[in-house]
């Protein structure tokens, strides 16, 4: 059982005032040091973690500032109880601004004379009338709401009669209808015969303090919630880009018969920042013809909702393409696509049909990177037709080009961000740079390869693509 206070116990004596000062001094340096971090790292955004950040920032402010006015109050002594020896009661005086502790009241209960006496602030947490009568130990309850009555009641009865100490929390309702949380804390006091003469307690207004927790504790929450569903959506935008993109590995021969066809490899490097999983894509497929699509595109944005229109793009545009439909008309076709869907966006894309027959390629882009054409060890940018970002005019048009290849021939396609942080212009150049390793490549997965090594390894924002095709004997 903890020790009790005696009545005949000799008076407290207050602390050093340097050593308080001290105390005071680091308190205030520690608040300007978190205050700068705040300035410096919270934001006023709108993400959950920012919302976090700026309320613990706030908490801790908060708490810095109740440290600093408590050990003020600590190295001034205890204020006066209303009518100690000054004929009246003191005025309660006003607490510090935007202070969550600081907002201290004490009180005496005399249980042989049945008097209480209370500290002006005390009034004012309360929100009681200075010039009122403190409220007796029986009437206290009173300004408690009732479902904390029992709470109040177990605390002070386990004092008086156990000689416990007292720490707990109960709501009081004040005389204008607000509603206060009060922290209390006492002990009883006994005489020297043993019994309980008396209990004194310090009650603290926590109202702003449990808000403030509150808030840090909701902000925290709502973090959790946004990390899971981020986790939950990125997730799905890898389980639908994995189910949409090309299943083959390695090298993949189109047509699968006949002379004149094309050796391909592809591959997909992703962010540097693994949880963003963007729209970009590449493709190839046999055509019912016997010719072969090829394309690459970029849909902006990154997530669920640009994964899943991804998908529709590809699967809008490997429908035209089956139906014959020539590369410049499926440009204009995805357009109008973008332009009708609920929620808004850009993209870019190449489309490239090649005919082994004659080893042509006839291809549209809109607003993308022109294939690379290798040749003989060097290599340069196709010219580009007329073809302008898929969504962002209504009815625009897409040219169409047609180039003759020769047997050897490679096309690079690919997609912004496979070479980060340069223009598409200085982009091309290191590509085409590489022509004289591609030429001494034996497959298009060595080409591949030899990109990547290349360009794989840099810190890119957002994923890219890359497709090689090869025109083999």
């Amino acid at each position: 059982m903890p020790p009790h206070l005696s009545a005949d116990r000799s008076p407290a004596q207050p602390p050093e005032r340097g050593t308080v000062d001290a105390l005071i001094t680091q308190t205030r340096r520690l608040r300007g040091h978190v205050d700068a971090v705040r300035r410096d790292t919270a934001s006023d955004g709108g993400h959950p973690e920012e919302r976090w950040q700026r309320a613990l920032y706030d908490l801790a402010l908060h708490q810095l500032d109740d440290l600093d006015e408590h050990l003020a109050q600590l190295r001034d002594g205890p204020p006066p109880l209303p009518g100690d020896g000054t004929g009246a009661l003191a005025a309660p005086a006003a607490p510090p601004g935007g202070s969550l502790l600081s907002r201290v009241g004490s009180a005496e209960w005399n249980l042989l004379t049945d008097e209480a006496n209370w500290s002006a602030e005390l009034y004012r947490i309360l929100g009681r009338d200075p010039a009122a009568p403190p409220l007796t130990l029986d009437e206290l309850p009173s300004l408690v709401p009732a479902e904390d009555r029992p709470r109040l009641t177990g605390m002070v009865t386990d004092c008086l009669v156990d000689a416990q100490r007292i720490d707990g929390e109960f709501r009081i309702v004040r005389p204008d209808g607000t509603e206060r949380t009060v922290h209390m804390m006492g002990e009883p006091v006994l005489g020297a015969d043993g019994s309980t003469t008396s209990m004194w307690a310090v009650l603290r207004d926590v109202s702003e303090l449990r808000r403030s927790q509150r808030t840090v504790s909701e902000t925290r929450d709502s973090l959790q919630r946004r990390r899971q569903i981020a986790r939950t959506e990125h997730r799905l935008a890898v389980e639908l880009q994995e189910a949409v993109l090309p299943p083959w590995r390695g090298s993949l021969r189109l047509p699968r018969q006949g002379p004149q066809a094309l050796d391909l490899a592809a591959r997909q490097l992703p962010s540097s920042a693994g949880e963003l999983i963007g729209g970009d894509w590449y493709d190839a497929l046999e055509l019912p013809d016997g010719d072969t699509l090829l394309t690459v595109g970029d849909l902006t944005g990154h997530g669920v909702s640009v994964t899943s229109g991804m998908a529709m793009l590809i699967g809008a545009l490997r429908g035209m393409a089956v139906t014959g439909t020539a590369p410049g008309e499926i440009m204009g076709r995805l357009n109008q696509l973008l332009d009708v869907t609920v929620q808004p966006a850009l993209g870019s894309a190449v489309c490239c049909r090649y005919r082994p027959g004659s080893r042509t390629l006839l291809w549209a882009q809109a607003g993308h990177p022109a294939p690379l054409l290798f040749r003989d060890g060097t290599g340069c940018a196709l010219t580009a037709p007329e073809g302008v970002l898929l969504g962002a005019t209504s009815g625009a048009a897409y040219g169409q080009a047609e180039v003759a290849l020769r047997q050897g021939d490679l096309l690079l396609l690919h997609t912004d961000g496979l070479v980060p942080r340069h223009s598409r212009t200085e982009a091309a150049r290191r590509l085409l740079g590489l022509a004289p390793r591609l030429d001494g490549a034996r497959t298009a997965q060595d080409c591949v390869r030899t990109v990547v090594e290349e360009f794989g390894g840099s810190e890119r924002e957002d994923d890219a693509c890359v497709l090689v095709a090869r025109v083999v004997p």
